[in-house]
């Protein structure tokens, strides 16, 4: 069997993944025990792990195999996201193993060498390996170079090799062009899989899903029916006990060019010819290509940044940004950003879309929110109607699930009133709720060698070529006062003048 039989994306739903060994970078830290660990409990309870699947966990503290499985299987019950079965983890914990080293000591990657070559012989996992590097990014190059002088990327005889890349991918666009030129001498580019657990959430899967199989969607999404678009990534937490990182790379690096610029591309994308993972990112690559980089000019009109100050966040008085752990008093890092970003082809010309994200905001809420186009007023002059509804359709991502539309309706009665109506449907009341971490999906597409939900190199340049000129400016230029919003509200009153210089304003999210 050829690796390119191996990673056909022909299988059945439902059907487990391949027989494979996932190997854990960083397994002593918090996203495995958080989110990796429970995600492959929660395969392995849908029964969509292989009975032929592995885990070897690395990372420099000092304990075995045994004592892994047990402080695991601590965390597995903690973070379990739905109830925890004893014989499930059970059946998953004799399949874990651990290599106890440092990331750049070569002999790591001899002990690894041999303990693969032990569990394929055990556990039957036909020498297909995954590499999960859940560390920090300096270890990115140097963890797949030591894995590639030791033979442990190379593919042959049907064996399939992989690595997901965590994010952030780069602090900058020279950053990400050289981590991608270190994994091209390492790597082929479909063995790369750059991971956005965001992609892992349901209704960020399903935008694909309702635009393209919809016949009443699709003919009205573009720039004659639609008036702008605005996206929402809001956050009530603050930077917790990642204020060393954020200090480092702030909202705008930590949010725009992965998450929120995956939203745009899958809400403004063309049909692709088919759902096979080039075709869908070649599409998406297309719209990244066509966000306009702004002028200097434009970054001063078109972008807003903000810094938390000491508030009230659902009932909590919480500290201002410059008193976080690891954050300096005096610091210019932002913790909110608004953005006006313009789409340079024919189906979004002069169709703005507005994107906000921020820490200490009054909610948690990921949504995408389409605004329509009035229609005529004239039929309705010489009525008492004083203006109409306009439809807006709001994409759900998170916490609650789902997508609403509003639209206008005549108030029963004799005069002629209108009254805006919500049709809102709830994933979990419709297909019911399966508690999940967001990775569950994306760890079985790498198993299975389905790359859609992963970011290619030219979609990561794309993105940080926008974001640049943004960090230049920002950079050259301090903020003249921060912090400039308080915890617990909307961010920083020039967000609103951003929308209210075009005669818009921000969507009312409800508390």
């Amino acid at each position: 069997m050829s690796v390119e039989d191996d990673r056909a994306p022909e299988r059945k739903a439902g059907e487990p993944a391949n027989p494979c060994v996932m190997v854990i970078f960083g397994a002593a830290g918090d996203l495995t025990k958080r989110k990796l660990i429970p995600a492959l409990y929660n395969l392995a309870k849908e029964r969509l792990l292989s009975p032929n699947f592995a885990v070897i966990g690395i990372a420099r503290r000092e304990m075995g195999t045994e004592e892994f499985r047990e402080k695991i299987g601590h965390d597995a019950q903690e973070y379990a996201t739905d109830g925890f079965d004893p014989k499930v983890w059970e059946q998953l914990a004799s399949h874990l193993h651990y290599v106890c080293g440092n990331f750049d000591d070569e002999s790591v990657y001899a002990q690894l060498q041999e303990r693969l070559a032990q569990i394929d012989s055990e556990q039957g996992t036909r020498g297909n390996y995954f590499y999960y590097l859940a560390t920090a990014p300096e270890y990115f190059s140097p963890i797949v170079q030591k894995l590639h002088a030791a033979g442990l990327t190379q593919e042959q005889n049907g064996h399939w090799r992989r690595v997901i890349i965590e994010k952030p991918f780069g602090t900058s666009l020279d950053s990400a062009k050289a981590l991608n030129r270190d994994l091209a001498a390492c790597l082929s580019e479909r063995q790369i899989y750059r991971i956005d657990h965001y992609l892992g959430k349901e209704t960020v899967q399903n935008i694909l899903v309702f635009r393209f199989s919809n016949g009443i969607f699709e003919p009205i999404w573009n720039r004659r029916y639609i008036d702008h678009v605005q996206i929402t990534v809001a956050e009530d937490i603050g930077v917790e006990q990642r204020g060393g990182y954020y200090e480092g790379a702030g909202a705008l690096r930590d949010m725009v060019p992965n998450h929120i610029f995956q939203l745009i591309s899958l809400t403004a994308m063309e049909p692709p010819i088919s759902f096979e993972a080039d075709a869908v990112r070649d599409e998406q690559a297309k719209i990244l290509r066509a966000v306009q980089p702004m002028t200097e000019e434009e970054v001063l009109r078109r972008t807003v940044r903000g810094q938390y100050a000491e508030g009230t966040v659902k009932g909590q008085r919480v500290a201002g940004y410059r008193s976080e752990i690891k954050v300096a008093p005096d610091s210019f890092t932002e913790t909110f950003v608004a953005l006006k970003v313009s789409i340079d082809n024919w189906r979004w010309s002069d169709v703005p879309f507005y994107l906000r994200t921020g820490k200490h905001l009054p909610k948690r809420v990921t949504e995408i929110a389409i605004q329509f186009k009035k229609a005529p007023f004239m039929l309705f002059r010489k009525t008492p109607v004083d203006r109409l509804t306009t439809n807006r359709l709001v994409i759900r991502l998170q916490p609650d699930e789902g997508i609403a539309l509003r639209f206008g309706a005549k108030v029963p009665g004799p005069l002629m009133r209108l009254g805006p109506v919500e049709m809102d449907f709830k994933y979990a009341e419709t297909f019911g709720s399966k508690p999940s971490t967001g990775y569950e999906r994306l760890l079985y597409d790498c198993m299975t060698g389905d790359a859609t939900l992963f970011q290619r190199a030219d979609m990561v340049e794309a993105a940080w070529s926008v974001v640049e000129p943004i960090l230049d400016v920002w950079k050259a230029l301090p903020p003249r006062y921060f912090p400039n919003y308080v915890a617990g509200t909307w961010g920083p009153p020039e967000a609103d003048e951003l929308m209210e210089r075009d005669g818009r304003h921000w969507r009312s999210i409800e508390e």
